[in-house]
């Protein structure tokens, strides 16, 4: 697999906090690198590139006071989203900005990435770009990006349909960068399931906005710490465009979610003056029936580690199965 070797040895576990739209603030991104995971911020929230420079800047100096401070604790890199709907000017004034304070990866989610990755690679950073689907996947391999993010059945936001027990190992058998499972990550030991299917690492949204250091509102976190899988719905009946959202805060702005319109195309004028998704309406995945608390990063990021390495040391079958394939082919030689 092909994790650079510059990402991997900053790791303490193989996991990413993903980008998530006013969900992603400089507390959380920078916890979560001091906890040796790749921390991200969002270009998303931010007014303009100002704001996420100065997003970057605080989140660089924190990060060299803690490596001054812990000389051999490992932090983990800083992974940014950017959504280039705009042009290759200003997208190159980011890419510098990101470059600029420390920045690694650029993870993109929408655009065409065989005209962004070479503007990436320009400046040095790693492109990781989203899929949803297998065709995705196959136009971001060919556009020569680092890496896919492969966001299978069961994630929050806009997440896909597939099985990640399918998704991983078919995107596995064409491309030989960098490969994120996305989708109800939640645990250490699904943490360690990507790594079995053929992801390099794990990609966690939902266990990360329950914990004290993400920017979300605490009702939301609440949501989360008190939802099952049952809470959350998967529907175009939004803003027409399917992603997961909890059932709670759909019904908070006067809307039932069991009887939401099936739209046709983009938009949200079916919705309450004044309401907009993701700021009012919020989203999760369906592993949220796995999260039972509320605690710092640094807590959970030592549950994530005890998790995944029990995760590693469940009884190995390998041997097992190799005896009786042995016992098999002896019994059945061929001819």
């Amino acid at each position: 697999m092909a994790l650079p070797s510059a990402i991997r040895d900053r790791l303490t576990l193989p996991a990413v906090a993903a980008p998530m739209f006013l969900c992603s603030g400089v507390e959380l991104a920078i916890e979560v690198c001091k906890a040796g995971l790749v921390g991200s911020l969002t270009r998303n929230h931010c007014r303009d590139l100002e704001e996420l420079e100065a997003q970057l800047k605080t989140v660089e100096d924190a990060l060299a006071r803690f490596r001054d401070q812990h000389p051999d604790r490992k932090v983990g890199p800083l992974a940014v989203n950017i959504s280039p709907t705009f042009g290759a000017d200003e997208f190159r004034a980011h890419l510098d900005a990101c470059r600029r304070h420390g920045a690694s990866i650029i993870i993109t989610s929408v655009g065409d990435p065989t005209a962004n990755a070479p503007l990436i690679h320009d400046f040095g950073l790693q492109h990781w770009h989203d899929a949803t689907t297998l065709r995705f996947a196959e136009k971001a391999a060919v556009a020569g990006v680092d890496g896919i993010v492969a966001i299978g059945a069961g994630g929050g936001g806009h997440s896909g349909v597939i099985s990640h027990l399918a998704f991983i190992p078919q995107i596995r058998a064409m491309f030989d960068g960098t490969i994120v499972m996305a989708g109800a990550v939640t645990t250490g030991a699904t943490i360690r399931a990507a790594e079995i299917l053929g992801a390099d690492l794990a990609y966690m949204g939902t266990r990360f906005i329950a914990t004290r250091e993400a920017a979300a509102p605490e009702a939301y976190k609440a949501m989360i710490v008190e939802g099952t899988a049952a809470d959350v719905i998967y529907t175009n009946g939004i803003n027409g465009l399917p992603a997961m959202w909890l059932k709670a805060s759909i019904r908070a702005i006067g809307l039932d979610p069991d009887n939401l319109p099936r739209l046709e195309r983009r938009g949200t004028d079916h919705l309450p003056e004044d309401v907009k998704p993701w700021r009012d309406i919020w989203s999760a995945g369906q592993g949220i029936g796995l999260i039972p608390d509320l605690p710092s990063v640094a807590d959970l990021v030592r549950q994530l580690q005890a998790e995944y390495l029990a995760a590693c040391r469940t009884p190995d079958m390998a041997e097992a199965a190799r005896a009786a394939l042995q016992s098999e082919e002896a019994a059945c030689p061929s001819a």
